[in-house]
């Protein structure tokens, strides 16, 4: 469906689906917007300039050093050649330019009036400034730093390809310490795609669990060659590594901010080297004083030790090693004897006991009644006659004395 210009929606808001914009009325309407936009100055490095011999106009593409964003530029080559000196890849500038959106293609370039490049003290001044706001976040502070491993298992190297760097590091490492394994990853040490080679190196060797260190390494250079180690994409980066981080960059008077981020700075790649492993011949001297010193301690501890056995042995007590032995032996005896005397006296006084008791209940007892002459007469029934009147005249019962028993009959008598 096709709407006549007098029916479109006057505002983006008033678009519907029954009524919408066609593409070249949007294009249209971003145009007339951006057309408002007044001159602007913007940063960025430059990654291309193409420029052709006799052209009136040049384009470059221009980047934001610390985010992957870039923008055409167009400019004339008049205010290119009234620069005092030619800029090319890589360089940092400002540029005083106006917003211009192509309504045909949908695309948004930036028409350059003036360029300047950034001078050294700017770029100070603003790397001071980044690193004030980095240090008031707590990135460069001491207690977050980590130590280095005593001697890692494999060193991962950032450095340029077959630079001076790479070789210093790898050659005094080997020297110090042979066979020593390294992970290396080649990467663009400046320009434009530096800190993003750098960055992705760094998260691929702290993703390597057998890497035990990483050393960022480059030789010297100027402010502008040393740039990329003061970004702030890559000094966030190394402050969330998990893994120890060295910076080796330039000589000794480069302090990239790296160099505050990092766990440990090396003032140059050979230095670095002598951080990150121990001087193997070093190692062995110590080994061999530490064993020579315990080797000695413990001849003394086993001399020390033979003395005093010595002293012990010859103790009166312990020259007859039969002597102890005996004592407790006559001691045990002696306990014996006591307790067999103990325990007769016992006995005898419950025996002597025990046999008055049985006195005592032969004399209580009914046998000795009857021994004295009395009986005991009982009824048939075996129920014992206590009172006269359980008898009568005639009644059969039977008399009990001490030696045998009889029968008896009642009567009147």
């Amino acid at each position: 469906m096709t709407s006549s210009p007098a029916s479109l929606p006057e505002r983006a808001a008033d678009t519907t689906p029954e009524h919408p914009w066609p593409v070249r009325v949007l294009s249209m309407k971003i145009g007339e917007y951006i057309e408002k936009m007044s001159v602007v100055w913007i940063e960025g490095q430059i990654v291309q300039l193409n420029r052709r011999p006799g052209g009136r106009t040049a384009f470059l593409t221009l980047r934001d050093p610390d985010v992957d964003m870039s923008f055409s530029v167009a400019i004339a080559a008049t205010a290119l050649d009234a620069m005092a000196r030619p800029v090319g890849q890589g360089e940092r500038v400002v540029i005083q330019c106006k917003p211009a959106f192509w309504e045909q293609r949908g695309q948004l370039t930036l028409d350059a009036r003036q360029i300047r490049p950034v001078g050294i003290g700017e770029l100070l001044a603003r790397i001071d400034y980044l690193k004030r706001m980095l240090a008031s976040e707590g990135i460069f502070a001491a207690e977050r730093k980590r130590r280095l491993p005593f001697l890692p298992q494999t060193i991962g190297l950032i450095s340029g390809r077959a630079s001076a760097a790479e070789r210093d590091v790898v050659e005094n490492v080997a020297r110090r310490w042979p066979g020593m394994a390294f992970e290396i990853r080649s990467v663009a040490v400046q320009g434009v795609n530096a800190v993003e080679e750098v960055c992705r190196a760094l998260a691929d060797l702290d993703a390597l669990p057998h890497v035990d260190v990483i050393v960022i390494a480059r030789g010297g250079g100027s402010v502008e060659d040393l740039l990329a180690f003061s970004n702030e994409s890559l000094i966030r980066a190394v402050a969330a590594a998990r893994t120890p981080v060295v910076s080796a960059i330039g000589h000794d008077i480069d302090t990239p901010l790296l160099d505050y981020v990092a766990d440990v700075r090396a003032s140059t790649p050979t230095h670095a080297a002598s951080l990150v492993v121990p001087e193997a011949r070093a190692v062995r001297t110590e080994l061999d004083t530490a064993r020579d010193r315990l080797r000695r301690a413990v001849a003394d501890h086993l001399l020390r030790e033979r003395r005093r056995l010595v002293e012990l042995t010859s103790r009166p007590v312990l020259t007859d090693r039969t002597a102890y032995v005996r004592t407790q032996r006559a001691e045990i005896a002696a306990y014996r004897r006591r307790a067999h005397l103990r325990a007769e006296a016992l006995i005898g006084r419950d025996r002597d006991r025990v046999e008055h008791l049985r006195r005592q209940a032969r004399l209580l007892s009914p046998q000795a009644t009857l021994d004295r002459g009395y009986a005991l007469v009982t009824e048939p029934d075996g129920t014992i006659v206590t009172d006269q009147e359980q008898v009568g005249v005639g009644d059969l019962l039977r008399v009990r004395v001490a030696r045998g028993d009889f029968a008896v009959r009642a009567s009147d008598a």
